[in-house]
């Protein structure tokens, strides 16, 4: 049989869309989660799951991946506002985040590494004086959806990375020194926002997005930890 006639056709609401947005390497490796899970689960047959998981690897936009999950239960559970790209905030709301660090990083004449698996705090104060602090968030597991990280940078540098779905915010300023964020809008609307903030002076803050990595679980992860 061809493969487009055994796989789900189109959501006819998606014609009423202004336009196609294009799907993303993070968007089609969630797709391809949940397929994998309805295979276990006993809801496809390895037949289907091949031709379904085919089907994501080929799509280019988010109307091409939703028929490939809307007849699944974790499918129903993605409210399709969640697949339209919307401006994070570029500052905290109000209460979200204490103004009192959660943790704080310190390197003087020397360096400080945060990287793997571990838990994000609410809000991060990092110095680096004649040092340097490195912040890889590209594996690190989020419980809320707002995190701040404060970076002051005398004669030395910070240096934040963060997973391609997550949202990027930065406000700071450089003396004699660079401060550099990358705004990063994430295409889920309730993904985690990095906000950095902070002061550069004869030094250098610089946030980014870590190419290739992604939260893998984030949906599954928010969901438990807020309680939805």
């Amino acid at each position: 049989m061809d493969l487009e006639k055994r796989l789900p056709q189109p959501d006819p609401a998606a014609a009423d869309e202004p336009g196609p947005l294009r799907a993303s390497d993070a968007d089609r490796d969630r797709t391809a989660d949940i397929l994998r899970d309805a295979l276990a689960e006993g809801r496809l047959t390895a037949e289907e799951h091949a031709d379904r998981v085919e089907g994501v690897y080929r799509a280019k936009t988010m109307a091409e991946l939703r028929p490939l999950v809307s007849d699944l239960p974790a499918g129903q559970e993605q409210p399709r506002a969640e697949f339209r790209p919307g401006p994070a905030p570029f500052r905290p709301s109000p209460g979200a985040v204490p103004p009192v660090a959660d943790e704080n990083m310190v390197a003087v004449f020397s360096g400080c590494v945060r990287k793997g698996r571990w838990r994000v705090a609410r809000r991060t104060h990092a110095y680096a004086i004649f040092g340097s602090v490195e912040i890889d968030l590209s594996e690190a597991i989020f419980e809320q959806r707002q995190v701040v990280i404060k970076a002051i940078s005398i004669f030395g540098s910070v240096e934040v990375r963060v997973p391609e779905n997550v949202s990027l915010r930065g406000s700071g300023a450089g003396v004699l020194g660079t401060f550099e964020v990358d705004t990063l809008d994430s295409v889920d609307q309730d993904a985690p926002v990095v906000f950095v903030d902070g002061l550069a002076v004869l030094g250098s803050v610089e946030a980014r997005p870590q190419r290739g990595k992604i939260v893998r679980d984030l949906h599954q992860r928010l969901r438990k930890h807020l309680g939805h």
